[in-house]
């Protein structure tokens, strides 16, 4: 089975230059906990509300003025989506991550990964769990 057939397709995105505040308005309304984020319409990195409660809002920055290219995760881990499921998952494990952003072969961001999608659309149980256990451990 294919990363394709079971990821969250699509999905929201925000522009590097636009503010922690429109992210966390695009999170609320759309009940999300991360976003990618593009610069010309490259994958740079992702914003997630941790990002946001931590390196925001925690160090008092102004929500307004402060663009999420300042409090996003760069590097982020990426998968494809004709990688294995069980290659994502052992990405997934390997690095303690509970989604993973997946881009097609031309660099484009198509969708993403979670655990949940693991869990509710087909993968093996067993691997669900042992990906869950993985990513949970303190590291």
């Amino acid at each position: 089975m294919q990363v394709r057939e079971i990821m969250t397709r699509g999905g929201h995105v925000i522009e590097h230059r636009d503010s922690v505040r429109h992210a966390a308005e695009l999170m609320r309304d759309h009940d999300i906990g991360i976003l990618p984020v593009l610069e010309e319409n490259q994958l740079t990195g992702a914003v997630t509300d941790r990002d946001i409660t931590i390196r925001a809002v925690a160090d008092g920055a102004s929500l307004e003025d402060t663009p999420v290219s300042a409090v996003m995760s760069r590097g982020v881990l990426v998968g494809y989506e004709d990688d294995d499921v069980e290659t994502a998952a052992a990405t997934m494990e390997a690095q303690q991550v509970r989604r993973l952003l997946v881009m097609d072969r031309n660099e484009r961001f198509v969708g993403i990964l979670s655990v949940g999608d693991l869990a509710h659309r087909g993968a093996d149980q067993s691997l669900t769990g042992e990906v869950m256990e993985k990513t949970s451990m303190p590291q």
